[in-house]
């Protein structure tokens, strides 16, 4: 089928093991001469912030560094103390460096600190009225993507939910990706931001407004992810493996940035905002109950989904060789020591209405879905995962 569509990502990635040592000459080509650096509060306790440190003095350039306040499911007020502190300080760059807690608050200062206001005030879409401070963001996890998207996502605790700020003006001009930064994500993380990753191209690849374009990243997101994931997992200093996870992370980056996310996102949202589960978990519960639920909206599909995570779909019946995604996900996550349930997590059954009713306002994710989902169905798909 013809279609009309366009193609948007970070202004520049640069991929390949060592480049963290090129941060400086970076920072000095996007004409950064104060850069503020967001550190996720965890992060900032290992060896990364003095390297960080080490690298930007020998650029001849002194940082300012956001680190104790950055916590994982980051709420607005992260945001709003961040650009407090980059204004103080006279930041002209923002680095983000971590998992997308920090690059979503990276995201957020950049844009806050050039445009003035507050961080409720850009929320929902194409709320940022204008270019940000320029930016780079690192991933030290392959997971969000978020070095390469136009989204920053915080945690409304007075809503229970989650809601992002998406405006074009929050694309990094610099994704600097640099596999050895993850080879010392424990094994659980490496997993749970993993899963989060493959959602990410599977539901990206389903999506209704998926491209040409975007379907080719998000497809060989899913073959190098699901090809990879479990030697990450179990085998973490495997420098190779790690190169493609990352590699995956980021093609499943571009294809969420093109072509949006589904239904996992809107039921999974919820469950950080009100019971503070991680994105990447409460994904990795929803993932297969929604594949399940959306098979009938995209068989074929999900036929090349399975393909692409290796099962034989030859001679199969179509229904067949498509439901073969939905039982190689739940493998990979059985396999990967991450497999849980909402009765793990200690969340009531009598609260899933309440959740079903909050994720039904999610409503970008929804119109992705490959397959309509109803305030009944949600509240079904939540008994699934239980």
């Amino acid at each position: 089928m013809q279609k009309q569509f366009s193609f948007t990502g970070a202004r520049k990635i640069v991929f390949g093991s060592g480049s963290f040592d090129t941060l400086g000459s970076h920072i000095r080509e996007l004409k950064g001469t104060r850069p503020f650096i967001v550190l996720d509060r965890n992060l900032a306790k290992t060896d990364i912030r003095e390297r960080t440190l080490d690298i930007l003095g020998k650029s001849g350039l002194k940082g300012s560094l956001f680190d104790r306040q950055v916590e994982a499911e980051p709420r607005l007020e992260v945001a709003d103390r961040g650009v407090k502190a980059a204004l103080k300080e006279k930041s002209d760059i923002v680095v983000g460096i971590g998992g997308g807690s920090a690059m979503d608050v990276a995201k957020a200062v950049a844009a806050l600190a050039a445009n003035g206001g507050k961080a409720e005030d850009f929320l929902g879409m194409n709320r940022v009225p204008g270019p940000g401070l320029p930016t780079i963001m690192i991933p030290t996890t392959a997971g969000t993507g978020s070095e390469v998207t136009f989204t920053a996502v915080f945690v409304r605790p007075d809503l229970k939910k989650k809601e992002g700020m998406n405006s074009p003006y929050l694309y990094p001009d610099l994704a600097l990706l640099d596999p050895a930064l993850t080879l010392t994500l424990p094994p659980v993380s490496t997993a749970s931001t993993g899963i989060d990753a493959l959602c990410h191209a599977i539901e990206s690849f389903t999506s209704v407004n998926a491209s040409p374009m975007s379907e080719m990243f998000s497809l060989e997101a899913i073959h190098l992810i699901s090809s990879n994931l479990r030697t990450c997992v179990h085998d973490g200093n495997n420098l190779e493996a790690r190169e493609k996870m990352l590699l995956g992370s980021l093609y499943a980056g571009l294809g969420l940035a093109n072509a949006g996310v589904g239904a996992v996102h809107s039921l999974s949202y919820p469950l950080g905002g009100k019971y503070g589960v991680s994105h990447g978990l409460a994904n990795t519960i929803m993932l297969p109950h929604v594949m399940a639920f959306n098979l009938q909206g995209a068989l074929e599909k999900f036929t090349l989904i399975a393909e692409a995570m290796g099962e034989v779909i030859e001679c199969l019946p179509l229904r067949e060789a498509a439901y073969l995604a939905v039982e190689a996900v739940q493998s990979l996550i059985e396999d990967c020591g991450v497999y849980t349930t909402l009765e793990d997590l200690n969340i009531p059954e009598e609260v899933f209405p309440e959740l079903a009713e909050v994720a039904m306002t999610v409503v970008r994710p929804l119109e992705n879905n490959p397959r309509k989902l109803t305030l009944e169905d949600a509240i079904e798909l939540y008994g699934e995962a239980y």
